[in-house]
């Protein structure tokens, strides 16, 4: 097991559980106890778990959003085959709206080896193509980043989306149902993934099958407005059947 698979594995049975001791994690990964005890440092320094004496517990409250860190290494194959489906999507020349989240930071790894303008939500996506410039053109947001997140939020962010139209807005999301379509946590983030629907033509949502059926905190729009989800395997056939019924295409990667 990679110590990437190590950490994603124990954040997630962490956060499952709400706690873990060191002598579970051993046995779960079959690590070392001073491994883990390592990793359980590692994390917690990165904001993933709480350290307590003889194992860890995580920090989330019930229907809180995974940190950013965790998130990056969950479903890492699925969110590179989303990624991959999302690029292909995307026709040379086009303008793009990139959202925050680790899925989008993957269809940005892509991205930045083609021919179209870009505009990133976040400040990794934008590192991302400030520090590998190549045949795609960048165009940088105002905005205050969301701490940890790195996500652009506010009204300068929400000044550059009113201020351009896009041929593709390509969207992140905490939950996604039929019945109440695109939500987030976050109630800033919501209305960031609002304006981004309201400047494209086409709105393609891009988000692991673990998402769909769920419901987040903020509605952002009705999944009616979304054209195009691209999804992987694990997404329930029920809600994939719905949102198609919904008028939605799916793409099942």
């Amino acid at each position: 097991m990679s110590y990437a698979d190590r950490h994603a594995l124990i954040a997630k049975a962490v956060r499952d559980s709400r706690s873990a001791t060191v002598q579970e994690l051993a046995e779960l990964t079959g690590a070392s106890e001073m491994t883990i005890r390592r990793d359980l440092d590692a994390l917690a320094a990165q904001g993933v778990l709480e350290r307590v004496r003889g194992g860890a517990r995580t920090l989330l409250l019930r229907g809180e959003e995974p940190p950013f860190a965790l998130r990056a290494h969950e479903a890492l194959d699925a969110k590179r085959r989303i990624a991959a489906e999302v690029s292909a999507l995307v026709a040379d020349g086009e303008s793009v709206l990139l959202d925050s989240g680790t899925t989008c930071l993957e269809v940005a790894r892509l991205l930045r080896e083609r021919p179209v303008t870009v505009m990133p939500l976040s400040l990794q996506a934008v590192q991302l193509f400030a520090e590998a410039p190549g045949p795609a053109t960048l165009v940088v947001p105002g905005g205050q980043p969301r701490a940890a997140e790195g996500a652009l939020t506010g009204p300068l962010t929400l000044a550059s989306l009113a201020a351009l139209r896009f041929d593709t807005a390509v969207v992140g999301c905490c939950g996604l149902s039929a019945a109440d379509g695109l939500t987030a946590y976050d109630l800033e983030d919501a209305t960031v993934k609002k304006a981004a629907v309201a400047s494209a033509r086409r709105v393609v949502a891009a988000t692991d099958g673990g998402k769909l059926g769920r419901t987040a905190f903020a509605h952002v729009v009705p999944s009616a407005l979304l054209h195009t989800l691209v999804t992987d395997a694990s997404a329930p056939a029920d809600e994939v059947a719905a949102l198609e019924a919904a008028g939605t295409v799916v793409r099942t990667v």
